[in-house]
């Protein structure tokens, strides 16, 4: 099926075609045209399957066959939010390019950056506003902004956001916008939470979906390497070596655990970037345009940017820890794979790490498939389950019958 097919303008075809796309996607074939038609809409698709164009290429039609008349700066009439910086950078890139062709005014408005281009953008006049929450309602109170025309509302990731504890944000938001418009929630996951946030804001939705909510897209293969925790940089290090791995994303859990991992990457010769919230915005803007530039070889990221790379050609993703959410696994191994493309999903798993593997694997109703690399042994036949060793008395620790001591969270001691 062409995207002609599907209603829309000769130069929004262009525009899509432009980028290399020839035909929609499920979610993008079955969401346009009920989009177009100006009903809302509830979203759900798996990640890496095109939500973003099946949002955006309505938007830019509907405001284009609508021209305002008068003169002066022109105002917001679509209001795209979003979660995270990286993710209002993305829609807004979609926005100019898929709008080559036509005369419409996109600005992407986040914090961690100074406030005055986007104050100058918004007087000048804007069609499409992409905001993160915050910085959103930071404009709301000092009144750069105004909502009063807005005619289409989208929250993008709404589960992502109520995640991030962005709901009263949201709330605020959406009553600052005209009652009568067209609202489109689009998500990964559909959780009772969002539901409800959907029937309270929404007027009849109409539900599409595409592919099972819990599963991975079938272009991932998914695959276990058993490792001991001590030993995942070096595996980590070795995989990299693979001329085949020429675009990777790694996950770390914490800030301080992706710096670490990048400086042992660049010891070994690797070329890394980390992108996490503790760097600034041109930090992270620098380190994301130079892994799409293909600088660097692994960008290892938190789960923060899980939402908000958008990167062709990811080779690899690969968790270095285990997500401890299960839909987090779903939205973090969604960064390869894409457009349907083929993508390939690594996690390391440490012993104490097993539950949380087993969790997943309950969550997507899958077993991955476990591997062991001969050189990184993952050393479980030495270990026994935590709750087998006794308590020695008096010393707070625990010991097996190997003799190693273990302190009560379960992490070997060195005995002098």
């Amino acid at each position: 099926m062409p995207f002609k097919s599907l209603g829309l303008l000769d130069q929004l075809v262009q525009g899509v075609h432009s980028q290399g796309y020839s035909a929609p996607t499920e979610i993008q074939s079955r969401a346009i045209p009920v989009a177009l038609s100006g009903r809302d809409i509830i979203g759900r698709a798996q990640t890496g399957t095109g939500k973003t164009a099946a949002f955006i290429l309505p938007i830019l039609q509907r405001l284009s066959s609508k021209p305002l008349s008068g003169h002066g700066p022109r105002p917001v009439r679509a209001l795209i939010v979003t979660p995270t910086r990286e993710l209002a950078l993305q829609n807004e890139e979609f926005a100019i390019k898929y709008g080559k062709y036509l005369h419409l005014k996109s600005l992407a408005v986040f914090g961690g950056v100074s406030m005055y281009h986007q104050i100058a953008g918004l007087r000048n006049g804007v069609d499409i506003v992409i905001a993160t929450p915050g910085r959103l309602l930071d404009h709301m109170q000092r009144r750069t902004i105004s909502l009063s025309q807005v005619e289409i509302l989208v929250l993008d990731e709404a589960d992502r956001m109520l995640d991030m504890g962005f709901i009263d944000d949201v709330r605020r938001i959406i009553s600052a916008v005209p009652r009568e418009r067209q609202t489109m929630l689009f998500s990964a996951t559909m959780s009772p939470e969002v539901r409800s946030l959907a029937m309270r804001y929404m007027k009849n939705p109409a539900t599409v979906e595409s592919g099972e909510e819990r599963n991975p897209i079938e272009t991932i293969s998914q695959k276990v390497y058993r490792v001991a925790r001590d030993r995942k940089t070096d595996l980590l290090i070795e995989l990299l070596k693979n001329p085949e791995m020429k675009s990777v994303l790694v996950f770390s859990r914490t800030r301080h655990g992706a710096d670490r991992i990048t400086r042992r990457l660049e010891r070994a010769g690797m070329r890394a970037l980390a992108i996490h919230s503790d760097l600034n915005q041109s930090q992270r803007l620098r380190a994301l345009e130079g892994f799409k530039r293909g600088h660097c070889q692994a960008l290892v990221a938190t789960e923060i940017a899980a939402r908000g790379i958008d990167v062709e050609g990811i080779d690899c993703v690969i968790n270095y820890d285990v997500p401890e959410q299960p839909g987090n696994y779903i939205h973090r191994i969604g960064r390869t794979g894409r457009a349907e493309h083929e993508g390939d999903a690594i996690t390391f798993v440490a012993f104490e790490e097993e539950p949380l593997i087993k969790q997943i694997e309950r969550f997507i109703g899958k077993k991955l498939e476990r591997l062991e690399h001969p050189d990184f042994p993952p050393e479980f036949q030495t270990q026994k389950p935590l709750q087998q060793f006794e308590q020695r008395p008096g010393a707070g620790f625990r010991t097996g019958s190997s003799g190693r001591r273990f302190s009560k969270r379960g992490h070997p001691r060195r005995v002098a």
